[in-house]
């Protein structure tokens, strides 16, 4: 044992395991006498052989395990190399978007606010101005929950858009109120390289007195500018959303072909980022808001076609591919 605690080096400590417990070693040869000794003899000096057979081996593994650095391994351990790098993750690149877009609108007063992605048809469709045969509302287009009301009808889907998180930040806060949503929705669609059935998106609403479409336009400039790190290239034309009156939608030159049309953009040169417009007075009033003394406008901004033009990528469905060669490289 006194041996044993002065080794430092791998042979010598083989070279001493074999003296002692080799098939040829000092304590073979003493256990293998024992069957000379009488019955009683036996039985005593044998239990007692095994226990000190046991505490050497139990030393010999100790010594062991301090020599070469890993228990039970055999296998040299050099302490001074370098460790092995552990690799750490990192954000996905619609959750950096988003998070340069919160602390883009917190500078600005904005609060973030959150929603359930499991909605009511109530404050996804009704509260915000969606009419019952409005075509948003069909099947094809939306995910509804097999679970039906009292008046047999489905009253549950997975949310459309943010929007309709609108009527409950009303709600909530009153008036005057700055807010924005992210967070992703569904929708039953055919996906391709600009469509995808969960996406995320961030809602825009600011609601107070002599709120005008100055006030909208301003914002979305603060917005791109923030984002892109640039002034970009946009167009403002009409468009219809039955929570908005009037509506309009902000498109970017597309990014990745540079105007002259790719999949991405559908061969158009421009993709339709955000949809906008002053909140309709239905809606206001949904929310507990006098239509009369107060306005508003509200955006859906697109987050993942955001992540797109600002990082080039070509595909909507690679940030949901969980495809880490793609998710690596931010």
């Amino acid at each position: 044992m006194a041996q044993i605690a002065k080794v430092k080096d791998e042979k010598i400590l083989r070279d001493l395991e074999v003296k002692y417990l080799g098939r040829k070693g000092q304590l073979t040869e003493i256990l293998r006498s024992l069957k000379n000794l009488s019955e009683n003899e036996k039985k005593e000096l044998g239990q007692k052989a095994n226990e000190i057979k046991n505490e050497i081996q139990k030393s010999f593994e100790e010594a062991k395990t301090i020599i070469l650095g890993k228990e039970g391994s055999g296998k040299f351990v050099d302490v001074t190399l370098p460790g092995k790098k552990l690799s750490s993750g990192h954000l996905h690149p619609i959750t950096i978007v988003q998070q340069e877009l919160e602390d883009l609108f917190t500078s600005m007063g904005f609060m973030v606010l959150d929603g359930p992605e499991l909605e009511s048809d109530y404050y996804n469709f009704e509260a915000v101005n969606v009419v019952k045969n409005h075509p948003a509302r069909d099947m094809q287009d939306t995910f509804y929950i097999d679970k039906k009301n009292k008046d047999d009808e489905y009253d549950l889907v997975m949310r459309t858009h943010t929007s309709s998180v609108q009527v409950r930040a009303m709600q909530k806060y009153g008036a005057p109120l700055r807010c924005v949503v992210p967070g992703r929705v569904f929708r039953c669609e055919s996906i391709d390289a600009c469509h995808e059935h969960t996406f995320d998106q961030m809602e825009g609403l600011m609601v107070g007195e002599n709120i005008s479409i100055d006030n909208l336009i301003s914002v979305m400039k603060e917005l791109l500018k923030g984002v892109f790190k640039k002034d970009m290239e946009v167009r403002v034309r009409p468009g219809f959303f039955p929570f908005v009156e009037p509506g309009l939608e902000l498109d970017i030159k597309c990014t990745i072909c540079g105007g002259k049309g790719c999949p991405s953009c559908k061969n158009s040169g421009w993709l339709e980022l955000l949809p906008a417009g002053m909140v309709h007075p239905k809606v206001l009033e949904h929310g507990g808001v006098d239509p009369k003394k107060y306005s508003g406008f509200a955006f859906g901004l697109g987050l993942t076609r955001l992540a797109m033009m600002k990082y080039g990528v070509e595909d909507i469905r690679l940030f949901n591919s969980g495809d880490l060669r793609f998710l690596q490289q931010f």
